[in-house]
């Protein structure tokens, strides 16, 4: 138990029918680790997403890997279990390891599904937890499954990715591959007590792992959502799930613990028809927190100025032409932290994570309406310092303006207070530090943040000018 922070196909095969395809995931051949220049390099022989997180000062390695299978589509009916509707269709793609040493390791690897929302391959948790992971010891796995982002990572380097396709050549244009793809690398992770077989590529290089479990946001959570509704109980690989971001309705009647945790933005619609919390279920929700924050936003910048050989400190967050200040600065990456370790002892002793109210709905017709303060701040939910001692108006919500990115509705919204305002809500910096600490204790407490996110809230706040 670990101590917690709080394939090679040729050519053409033939279709099977249904009747006649066994459900089981099949092996698959990998090739690596693939060399490659360093991210950056005008060869572009670099690995396509390679970490903006310092992962050298941590021992941590990162490679990549190619996978070559075949793979079965299947149905996808409403919270039940899907059928095999053909197989052996042929697959190549590739995955990114980053893994620590051996005496960091906390025996949990997290494979996410890459975001392909846009085009680009996007490891969204990494660019919010990677600092969190490394701190810990978790090992990570990133896959590209989806044609999306293989089609964009040949066009930025033909050399490197030309040869991959989830497509079986142009005759699967529904990334109907990507469930048994996805299962295949969880696959190659080798449990304790399990040595490879002769000819198999080790790709955590001797570290076994405890736990295994998928992540993924937004469109991935969607596909995750197909995968562990549909998919997943016909071969199970994962011992849990964090669908975060997005996602239907997720089946509690398996034994895999499933953990979702959304932005405000995420919950729109979703607040009229909310799922149950139950042993196999647990949703959060952040109030204030935005799709895409400025955390993200600002990690993604450093990952394209890595990629593109430029200065990560210029890394800044782009203007995307919306009606109303971009990007929510309420850290929904620290609730998210706490959500992986809840999941973790969830899958590992059983210990249920806490529950948490969701986001108050205000009116439900004629369309749905969150309930909100004086301030336009949402109520209910986990309320973060940010957002329960508020110096500014952070939502989930906005739109484009003209021009604007057909995104900004991911965006949300950050409006700081006027002087005045401020003024009035914290006249003195012990007030407002007495209101800060009361915060971050009880969601110390509660279990929605870990210590070390409290206390550089504590300290930020602290540094601040507001009350003097």
């Amino acid at each position: 138990m670990r101590t917690t922070a709080f394939v090679r196909a040729a050519g053409l095969v033939a279709l099977c029918s249904a009747s006649s395809v066994h459900a089981q995931v099949a092996p698959a051949s990998i090739v690596g680790p693939v060399d490659a220049m360093p991210p950056g390099d005008p060869s572009r022989n670099a690995i396509y997403n390679a970490s903006a997180i310092p992962l050298a000062p941590a021992g941590y390695v990162e490679e990549e890997y190619f996978i070559e299978g075949t793979a079965n589509r299947y149905t996808a009916p409403d919270l039940e279990t899907g059928a095999v509707i053909d197989g052996g269709h042929p697959y190549r793609s590739r995955f990114i390891v980053r893994r620590p040493p051996a005496e960091d390791f906390n025996g949990v690897v997290l494979v996410e599904w890459l975001n392909v929302t846009g085009g680009p391959d996007k490891d969204i948790d990494w660019w919010l937890s990677g600092h969190h992971f490394v701190r810990e010891g978790y090992a990570f796995i990133a896959v590209s499954a989806q044609r999306v982002g293989i089609a964009t990572l040949q066009e930025w380097s033909p050399g490197r990715y030309g040869t991959l396709d989830v497509t079986h050549d142009g005759m699967v244009e529904d990334d109907g591959l990507s469930y048994d793809l996805f299962s295949a690398v969880a696959k190659a992770v080798l449990r304790e007590g399990e040595d490879p077989v002769p000819g198999q590529v080790d790709i955590l290089a001797g570290l076994r792992a405890e736990t295994l479990i998928a992540t993924g946001h937004s469109q991935s959570a969607g596909r995750l959502a197909t995968y562990f509704n549909n998919v997943h109980p016909l071969d199970s690989v994962f011992d849990g799930g964090m669908v975060h971001g997005g996602g239907g309705r997720l089946r509690d009647d398996q034994d895999v613990r499933l953990f979702k945790v959304m932005a405000e933005t995420d919950m729109r619609r979703r607040a009229a028809t909310p799922q149950p919390d139950t042993s196999y279920f647990r949703q959060w929700e952040v109030a204030g927190s935005s799709h895409a924050d400025y955390d993200f936003e600002i990690e993604y910048a450093r990952m394209r100025a890595l990629a593109d050989g430029e200065p990560l400190d210029q890394a800044a967050p782009r203007d995307p032409g919306c009606a109303l200040p971009t990007h929510s600065r309420v850290p929904f990456r620290d609730v998210l932290n706490a959500a992986f370790e809840h999941l973790v002892l969830w899958v590992e002793d059983g210990t249920d994570p806490p529950l948490a109210p969701p986001l108050r709905v205000a009116r439900m017709l004629p369309e749905l309406e969150l309930a909100r303060d004086e301030h336009g701040n949402v109520l209910g939910g986990i309320r973060l310092a940010a957002h329960a001692v508020p110096t500014a108006t952070n939502t989930g919500m906005n739109t484009p303006a003209g021009g604007g990115s057909r995104f900004c509705g991911l965006y949300g919204s950050h409006e700081p207070f006027d002087d005045a305002t401020v003024r009035r809500l914290y006249p003195t910096h012990a007030g407002y530090m007495e209101k800060v600490r009361e915060v971050v204790g009880q969601n110390l407490a509660d279990g929605y943040i870990l210590p070390y996110a409290a206390e550089r809230t504590i300290g930020a706040a602290e540094r601040s000018g507001i009350g003097r």
